[in-house]
């Protein structure tokens, strides 16, 4: 159905907008903020017996071409243009429409939904994740919403609109459903904003009955769930009372879909407020004692899996205030983790001959890559300085040669494997979808802007590697490119690696608050 040639009234002025009825109104409301200033969360279009609502039914309002809305809302600034013109497609050239293309599409917030907009682009670093959810034949609703969501996202290269899935959301989680009522004079407002790690928690815990797959990618019938491979750790803690060292320790397994870094006032590092949580106290009754005692409990990590996921606790409750408010302290975070130090002796004896010889061929990966880089430049700068009339006579070289004394590449990554497989351990190599290296690449980043707990603003970053995986289609993928796609709800763009600093924290703007890890691989 054609869109409809609307009016709006608001402060006197009376402007035209187009309404698409098979569009969700928060589109329209978006469509009317663009005109009118006022933002969404602020806005009421009155129509006949009430308000319009985000999920108010077209068809009960019946909407006709010139009918006119009546808006009321304090208008803000008014959308800024673009920095740069519009250029469309059919004016670019080849170069400018690969890089158009290339990059991947964001998700439209509809009112109040970047936490889960920024969730959903951090869990698309998971493409094992994708692989479970296509090919299980039977899926829960909210796990199939997800499978339609990405099938979707991946076939357009307009921002998506995810109306489906946030229904879904909301039915399976009705704390994301909550009304905002922090509107002057109690008046109700939009969808309350939410936490998108407790966004990112509610998701895997609603995937947890995902198959498992194998190594080929195919569902394993009756076998092991996807979340407790690929995402779920294993904790062991020792509970030792400080005030009586006789009393026996007592040891716990517990999984865990995520480890925290605690922020005092002493924090700088991610690894040192994971340590910190990690080695903490408490008091309990004692059972020799027979009163409450002071006992120290050590968590280590006793299983690792393939993605790690890392949350920054950067709020906390205040009770002078009544309410959780945001720790503003910068926090540098890693872009690579080690996580031998934070594992259980046992695991770190299984881990430790393969991690050191992987840290080892990294090296010797890197030194390749210059001396190709080197050797490819220096090549490049003969050919150029030859005259042309003898380039006309020059026999090429094969396009597959390689510099120097070097072998191709893959050679090189057939040798490395093969000694690796030997050293890896028996119970890792069996347990498919744990860690065998405890190394860590950084793949995807949700970061929270703002001073409160329940406000401010999330963005999603995915490292651009994750999404130019390694296969025989199209060019390749350069390894030294170390960028970032930045996810602001519909609007994608580059992030220069070198900006990662600018979201340790220290302030209001972007900071790091949910990190996800995934396993540096053998080969």
């Amino acid at each position: 159905m054609a869109p409809l040639q609307v009016h709006v009234k608001h402060a006197g002025k009376t402007l035209d907008v187009n309404l698409d009825t098979s569009l969700p109104p928060a589109v329209f409301k978006d469509a009317v903020y663009q005109v009118t200033g006022v933002p969404p969360e602020r806005m009421k279009v009155m129509i006949k017996g009430g308000v319009l609502k985000d999920d108010t039914d077209w068809k009960k309002v019946a909407p006709k071409a010139g009918q006119t809305f009546m808006v009321i809302g304090a208008a803000g600034e008014l959308p800024k243009p673009p920095e740069k013109p519009i250029v469309f497609l059919e004016d670019m050239d080849e170069s400018e429409i690969a890089e158009a293309l290339s990059l991947p599409v964001g998700l439209k917030n509809l009112g109040n939904t970047c936490y889960m907009n920024a969730t959903v682009q951090a869990m698309r670093a998971i493409p094992e994740l994708q692989t479970a959810l296509s090919t299980s034949p039977h899926l829960d609703v909210l796990p199939r919403a997800l499978r339609d969501l990405y099938s979707n996202m991946s076939r357009t290269t307009e921002g998506y609109i995810p109306t489906t899935f946030l229904t879904v959301l909301r039915q399976a989680v009705p704390q994301f459903g909550e009304i905002d009522r922090s509107g002057k004079n109690g008046m109700l407002g939009g969808y309350a904003q939410q936490d998108a790690e407790e966004c990112w928690t509610q998701l895997a815990n609603g995937l947890k009955e995902v198959p498992g797959i194998d190594a080929t990618g195919n569902t394993m019938a009756g076998g092991r769930r996807f979340v407790d491979q690929f995402m779920m750790a294993e904790m062991r803690r020792e509970l030792k009372c400080d005030e009586a060292p006789e009393e026996p320790s007592t040891v716990t397994i517990e999984k865990v879909l995520k480890i925290e870094c605690n922020i005092s006032a002493t924090t700088n590092y991610m690894h040192t407020g994971i340590k910190d949580a990690m080695n903490s106290q408490l008091e309990k009754n004692s059972p020799s004692l027979g009163r409450q005692a002071v006992y120290s409990q050590t968590s280590r990590l006793s299983r690792l899996p393939s993605y790690l996921t890392v949350h920054m606790v950067r709020f906390a409750w205040r009770r002078d205030i009544g309410k959780k408010a945001k720790i503003m302290r910068k926090v540098k975070f890693a872009s690579e983790f080690d996580a031998l130090e934070v594992v259980t002796d046992e695991l770190k004896s299984k881990l430790t001959p393969v991690s050191s010889r992987l840290k080892s061929i990294e090296k010797e990966r890197a030194e390749r890559r210059k001396v190709r880089k080197r050797t490819k430049v220096a090549q490049e700068a003969s050919s150029s300085s030859r005259p042309a009339e003898e380039n006309t006579d020059v026999e090429m070289a094969p396009a597959s040669e390689v510099p120097g004394d070097l072998e191709e590449e893959s050679v090189y990554r057939v040798r490395e494997l093969q000694e690796l497989e030997t050293l890896a351990d028996a119970d890792l190599k069996n347990d498919y979808g744990c860690s065998m290296t405890g190394l860590y690449d950084l793949v995807a980043i949700v970061t929270h802007k703002g001073a409160d707990a329940d406000a401010g603003h999330y963005i999603g970053f995915v490292k651009k590697s994750v999404f130019h995986a390694k296969s025989g289609d199209g060019p390749a993928f350069d390894e030294d490119d170390e960028d970032w796609y930045k996810f602001d709800d519909d609007k994608v763009s580059v992030f220069p690696r070198e900006k990662l600093g600018t979201i340790d924290g220290g302030g209001e703007d972007a900071s790091a608050y949910v990190l996800l890890y995934r396993s540096k691989p053998l080969a």
